[in-house]
């Protein structure tokens, strides 16, 4: 079992950047998404703040958070990133098999990078992690550079939402039917 600790809490801003989009894009009725809470065992507590000082994963966690967008099914991970190099092992092998099968059954599954020294948000298709991660199984690197990215998937700020994903979204499902 793993054992949580703080590092966990480093996409907390990013996530909290998301679950304010998604509130926007549920109020809007666009998008009904939802955090995937991750069950944990508590093992400590801080009595006096009543703060988890020490807990258990009870499983592996799929993605951060799963909906539907317009009627389709979409799952993406939340990812922070300080440099121009994006390490595969921020992402867990359970985790793309999760969204490689969530795509088989007719879903979308992405992920949103915020590059923090950039303040650069990113929306990275399933289909470009699926590429950078047979290219690290080949052998090759084992992770991806910025410059590989398509800039066409880059996350602007609209209408007072930070993370607006879901332009990014249509240019992916336009990519699939060409």
């Amino acid at each position: 079992m793993a054992t949580w600790n703080s590092r966990g809490l480093r996409g907390s801003v990013l996530e909290e950047l998301i679950n304010r989009t998604n509130e926007k894009y549920r109020a809007n009725g666009l998008a009904l998404i939802q955090k995937v809470p991750t069950p944990i065992t508590p093992i400590k507590m801080d009595k006096e703040s009543r703060h988890i000082t020490l807990a258990y994963f009870e499983q592996k966690s799929t993605v951060d958070y799963i909906g539907v967008v317009q009627g389709i099914p979409v799952c993406f991970d939340a990812k922070e990133c300080a440099t121009d190099t994006f390490a595969l092992a921020n992402v867990h092998e359970h985790q793309v098999n999760f969204m490689d099968e969530f795509e088989k059954q007719g879903g979308i599954a992405f992920i949103l990078i915020h590059y923090t020294a950039k303040d650069y948000f990113y929306y990275l298709p399933f289909c470009d992690l699926k590429r950078f991660w047979d290219r690290a199984a080949d052998g090759g690197r084992k992770s991806f550079r910025f410059e590989e990215l398509d800039p066409k998937f880059e996350i602007t700020h609209k209408q007072g939402i930070v993370v607006s994903y879901l332009d990014a979204l249509q240019l992916d499902l336009n990519s699939r039917e060409e």
